[in-house]
């Protein structure tokens, strides 16, 4: 191939050739509104899209120097990202970026073609959760290169972000796992040579979704009885519930054993034992829990068989006093911007992350911020000491519980009170966080897709 073939063949695109949409339509008076313009130019950088080609390319490694020309990184980032900030589905974000000039200008399509919603859904889980917070390590170095923010106050609290599960029972939690392995026996099925499935018929093909279902219902309206006869009845149907669990175990690898000589259900086989080892969870976490009577702790459970991820949090919260996900701990500089986060593994204590937010300043910024506030959780004494040996002249840590009258004098302050008012302004953050849909319950699927939902919403 010549080297004029070549370059035309090239697929390793980065942005496009600009053009200006506004001018080809000089009687509409076209403006991007306040949010695109400035994410229009925080998106305007090449730094930016090699962080993402590089997750894009993994997929088909020769696509960067073989193949047609691909869509251009920085259309699809941007795509993205008009997604996120108006909470559209991937459909819904197709369909308005053709229809609106605006979107087109912003996303860099200008007349061509959007790509289609499943393109963008691929494009979307090619992206890791590291990357996407490489983007915001990036953003905030844009921020202080435009003089946004100096990064002398520092403020930092944390939020739960709800995984997209259903509420927790055993028994659903035993109905879902035989759900999902009849449905990958199904699937199994289509793979394995018609002989050897005639030679196996019935027993390791059997579905059975139904009789489970049926157990699940059946046990969930006699929970709400308190009579003996309808304790022992929800007894007996928890019993036959997992004897159809463990059947479904067994059956799960036979089908394994079938899919040995089928070198294309490598994948499927996988997902088979990968559900089975969960299902095995939940027939244990049942047994202690409904036949022995034992309190099994929130570490240990299994709440969902599809997000296994997901910690057991109670906060005190008088609307929520349990939630069902990840706690995401936040850190928010002076200029409005999120400058930090990271998600935490179960219920972790609000006391231990002091350090952390410090650090990752300390990172970003390379020196320690003048004032750091959080709220009163985070008091400890070791915490205080800690952040002014890391540089910090101002330390704003409310005290819990009963004082002393040389502790009321120091928080008394007016530097302190002024900080603590400071500290409230990341609780507004949050707030619209949530309301925006940016840190609401996860869409994403599994602990890599949870950190690239949080990371997307933070950027």
């Amino acid at each position: 191939m010549s080297a004029i073939h070549a370059a035309a063949f090239s697929a390793a695109r980065l942005n496009t050739y600009p053009i200006n949409l506004f001018e080809l339509v000089p009687k509409l008076r076209l403006e991007m509104e306040p949010e695109l313009a400035e994410l229009d130019r925080l998106l305007d950088d090449e730094a930016l899209f090699e962080t993402v080609k590089a997750d894009l390319s993994r997929r088909r490694p020769n696509s960067e120097r073989l193949g047609r020309h691909s869509t251009p990184v920085e259309v699809i980032l941007r795509m993205l990202v008009v997604k996120r900030l108006y909470g559209w589905s991937y459909q819904q974000t197709e369909h308005f970026v053709s229809d609106s000039i605006v979107l087109r200008q912003f996303c860099r399509l200008y007349l061509q073609s959007a790509p289609d919603d499943t393109t963008l859904i691929r494009w979307a889980n090619l992206i890791g959760a590291q990357t996407v917070a490489a983007l915001n390590d990036r953003a905030v170095e844009l921020a202080r290169s435009l003089k946004v923010t100096r990064g002398r106050k520092l403020r930092t609290d944390g939020t739960v972000v709800e995984t997209n599960i259903h509420h927790p029972t055993d028994d659903t939690l035993l109905a879902d796992g035989v759900r999902v392995v009849s449905r990958l026996v199904r699937r199994a099925k289509d793979l394995i040579n018609e002989r050897v499935r005639k030679e196996h018929k019935g027993e390791p093909f059997r579905n059975r979704t139904l009789s489970a279902k049926r157990l699940a219902h059946k046990i969930g309206r006699m929970a709400l009885r308190r009579t003996e006869e309808a304790q022992a009845s929800y007894q007996s149907s928890y019993g036959r519930l997992v004897e159809v669990a463990r059947a479904s175990i067994k059956q799960a690898g036979r089908v394994r054993a079938l899919l040995e000589e089928v070198p294309s259900a490598a994948k499927i086989s996988e997902e088979l034992s990968h559900f089975a080892q969960l299902l095995e969870r939940a027939i244990s976490q049942t047994r202690r829990r409904v036949f022995k009577g034992e309190q099994v702790s929130a570490k240990e459970k299994l709440v969902s068989v599809f997000e296994e991820h997901t910690a057991i949090i109670r906060r005190g919260k008088a609307r929520k006093k349990t939630e069902f996900g990840r706690k995401v701990w936040l850190s928010e500089v002076d200029g409005g911007i999120v400058s930090g986060f990271w998600i935490l593994e179960g219920n972790a204590g609000d006391e231990a992350q002091l350090e952390p937010a410090l650090e990752d300043h300390l990172r970003l910024f390379a020196r320690a911020p003048e004032l750091v506030a959080a709220d009163r959780n985070v008091h400890t004494k070791e915490n205080e000491w800690l952040a002014k040996e890391m540089g910090v002249k101002k330390v704003c840590l409310p005290k819990a519980g009963k004082k002393s009258a040389e502790r009321e004098e120091y928080e008394q302050q007016r530097w302190f009170k002024r900080a603590r008012r400071f500290r409230a302004g990341i609780e507004g953050r949050i707030s619209v966080m949530k309301r925006r849909e940016y840190l609401g319950r996860c869409r994403d699927r599994g602990e890599e897709g949870f950190g690239r939902w949080v990371g997307w919403g933070v950027l």
